[in-house]
Parts: structure tokens; sequence; C-alpha cells
């Protein structure tokens, strides 16, 4: 059984075993594949692991070995699931594996904002705590989060993570979902509120967002919603760029109708240099590395391993076609 990995770089950098995954067959592992590189690579290999590489139609249909895709992500927009389903090709995913670290993400976006660590540490650096005549030293507002209402849009197993940690803080948490029905009578979500968006936009003092990025939540943060958050409030965003109109909140920003920004994600990645993003004051943006813990990516390749064997098996698990 051949298995090729066309972009195995951003999981295992080198600092996890491939042991696992040899067993299983003849494995090629590539770092980065160009577009032009995928079908030679692939050639009559029956399984392909793919992170960002995607796979339409015309792919599937030029790979006749092809008998399994292995997502190496929670995400998998990137397969055109119907032309999978057509040539009987099984595509799976890796749901769950980054809850915890993108939840501590999360917060150490939020807790950047509201405490302005690193800046501190830099000031700290260049003298000026040293010539100060106090014994301590600041110069920018420090923002205790207790009391603050924490407003969460979506609320899957990141989402529910992140709100039990907000609450831990002592902050007031309020979610939007499309299927709050379902936690009603949830004694583990006795102290969530339920609201619809507009209200969460208008009363919470920090909105993260934590939604699939769909055509119905392709920027559903623009700028009339972003109009209606409290003056002063922090966005945070670690579920995927395109959520956010980047233009409406690099105006927000510069406007300073918002306190700040936490992003570990924006619309094109890499993106482009010029993106207003990136210079905007109490801005602050993280690589996509919320998912990158070493643990974080254990318990990827793990579960990895794992839907190539039950595939193999003939009982394949995290099935998405």
């Amino acid at each position: 059984m051949k298995i090729v990995y066309l972009d195995a770089y951003t999981a295992n950098p080198g600092d996890l075993s491939w042991e696992p995954l040899e067993q299983l067959g003849d494995l090629s592992v590539y770092d980065r594949s160009a577009e032009a590189e995928v079908l030679s690579r692939i050639g009559d290999a029956e399984i392909v692991l793919t992170n960002k590489v995607t796979f339409d139609r015309a792919r599937f249909a030029a790979l006749p070995n092809l008998r399994y895709v292995g997502v190496t992500a929670t995400g998998y927009n990137i397969i055109d699931l119907e032309a999978a389903r057509e040539h009987g090709v099984t595509v799976t995913n890796v749901p769950a594996y980054s809850t915890a670290s993108v939840a501590q993400m999360t917060f150490a976006l939020l807790l950047e904002l509201t405490q302005q660590v690193g800046h501190h540490n830099h000031l700290t650096s260049w003298g000026h705590w040293t010539d100060a005549p106090d014994f301590c030293f600041w110069d920018r507002p420090q923002v205790e989060l207790a009391g603050l209402t924490f407003g969460l849009v979506g609320f899957g197993q990141i989402g529910q993570r992140v709100a039990r940690i907000a609450a831990a803080f002592g902050m007031k948490v309020q979610v939007f979902t499309r299927n709050p029905d379902r936690y009603h009578g949830n004694l583990d979500y006795a102290r969530v509120h339920f609201v619809v968006l507009e209200e969460l936009l208008k009363t919470s003092d920090v909105v993260s967002l934590h939604c699939p990025l769909t055509e119905e939540t392709s920027r559903l943060i623009n700028a009339e919603r972003l109009a209606l958050m409290k003056r002063g409030a922090y966005l945070i965003n670690t579920s995927r760029g395109g959520v956010i109109d980047e233009e409406a909140l690099a105006d927000a920003l510069k406007e300073k109708r918002l306190a700040g920004a936490g992003l570990d994600v924006l619309t094109l990645e890499p993106p482009e240099h010029g993106n207003r993003l990136l210079a905007a004051q109490n801005c602050f943006v993280t690589p996509h590395i919320a998912w990158a813990t070493r643990a974080s990516r254990q318990r990827l390749f793990d579960t990895l391993t794992a839907n190539i064997e039950a595939f193999l098996a003939g009982k394949p698990q995290n099935v998405v076609s």
C-alpha cells in the first residue's frame, strides 16, 4: 500500500516520529508540493494525506488508483466531496485534536491585549523601568477580566472549552450559535446565556470567534457588525481569517472604536505585504500557530494513523465523504 503525504512540514517539522505511518505502507513524505508536482508525486498511490493541497473533480479523475484522502486537519473545504464520492474515494479528517491548544491561544491573545506583557517587557529592556521614579511602571492600561462579558460566536468543542476558561476568570459568558436549543437543560451550561448575534456584539466586552468558514460566515464580522460592538471592546479570532472583513476591522482599529484585536488567522495566509492589520495599532497577529503545540500535533498524528488503520480494516472512522 503506497501512502503519499503531500505537505507534511507544518504538522511535523522534524520533532515527531514517522514510524507509525511507515508501518502501514510504503510512505513518501514531502515537506511541500507545488501544484505542478501533485499528480506525479501521487502516481499510483492508493492513500494520500494532505493539509492544504486541494482535490477537485479534475484531480480525482486523474488518479484512478486513489482510494483514500486523509485531510490532516479538522476543516476539509479543500476537498470536492461530491467528486470524491463519485470516484469512490473515502475522505477523513482529524477532529478535536487542537481544542486545548486553540483555547489556550485565545487567552494568550486576550491577555496580551489586556496586560500588554510584550510591550512592557520591551520597555523594561529599553531601560524605562530602570529610569522610573517609582517601584512600578506602565504606560498602557491594565485591564481586569473578572466581571467583563465574554461573547463567543460558535459553540463547538473549542468554543465550549473557551467558555469554561472565561468563566474561570470570573467573566460572564454569552454565546451565539445556530442551535442553542441543544444546550438547554444541560447543567454544564447553566450559567451560559444564549443570545442572538446582534445582542452579543452590542453587549460583549470581548468577542471571540469560533465558527467554521462557510458561505454563511464569510465576512460575518463586517463594517456593519463591527459598528454594533461596544466602544473599547476586544475582538479575538482563532477560527478562520475569512470570517472577518479585514479592511473593516483595520478601519475600526484606526478609528479606535475597538480597544484591540488578537488574530491567529488571516484571510490570505501567508499575508501579502501591505496588509493593514499587520501594522494596525493594538492588533496582535500570530502566524496561524494556535493549533501547533507539540502535544496538539502528536494527537493529530495519532488520529491520522488510527484513521488509516481503520480504513485498511474496512471500518473507516472520521469519514466526511
